[in-house]
């Protein structure tokens, strides 16, 4: 409880200081084509979403793998890494989901405009929560990953074994059992995790990435 009302306090703090008048935005001398050009090739968000255990760190690996053994700059950031150190103080409420997913798509937001290609990892539950980020970037810079396994694929998975913990009411507001996931409307890709193999998954995204122009310059 602490740690969400430390949480509220500095998301207040920190709108406040946003709209205080003395702060003005820098234009930096270097512009985001300057940092692809030196690069060799674009910057993007990879968004995987979908439910625990449908296999998004996992694919989000693979595809992080490839395009580094393809020499192109990429970053993976994890959902477990981050509550690590970045979001050690958050929780799993839906203001704090809320707050998760708002500095994820700021640190992907900076990662991109230096020129990476980002994987990012989280289950990021709400529809809502995904668009604000997509608004925040340039046009076709986030790809939303629709990492589609069905409840049912997910918890006969449960490598953490948190599903168990969740029906066992051991485990509070867990995605798929006493929390809503809701799907991607529209993602740029959807991933077929109940049936397809995580090689086949992570070349269905690098070979959109390279449809797409961008894993080059072009």
């Amino acid at each position: 409880m602490r740690g969400r009302r430390q949480t509220k306090a500095i998301s207040n703090l920190l709108m406040t200081s946003s709209e205080d008048n003395n702060l003005t935005w820098h234009e930096h001398m270097i512009p985001t084509e300057a940092r692809s050009k030196l690069k060799g090739h674009q910057g993007a968000l990879l968004w995987f979403t979908g439910l625990s255990a449908a296999g998004k760190s996992t694919i989000a690996n693979a595809v992080d793998y490839k395009l580094n053994h393809k020499n192109l700059h990429t970053y993976l950031l994890d959902g477990d890494n981050v509550r690590h150190g970045l979001n050690t103080s958050l929780g799993f409420s839906a203001e704090d989901r809320a707050e998760n997913i708002r500095r994820i798509g700021e640190v992907g937001k900076l990662m991109v405009d230096a020129g990476l290609i980002v994987c990012t990892a989280f289950i990021s539950p709400y529809r809502r929560d995904r668009d604000s980020v997509r608004e925040t970037m340039p046009s076709g810079r986030f790809i939303e990953i629709f990492v589609d396994a069905s409840l049912a694929t997910c918890e006969s998975r449960d490598p953490k074994g948190l599903y168990k913990q969740a029906r066992a009411g051991e485990i509070q507001h867990f995605t798929g059992i006493d929390d809503p996931y809701e799907a991607p409307e529209n993602p740029e890709i959807v991933l077929d995790s109940n049936t397809l193999g995580i090689e086949m998954l992570a070349d269905q995204i690098v070979d959109y990435l390279n449809a797409k122009g961008l894993l080059s310059l072009r």
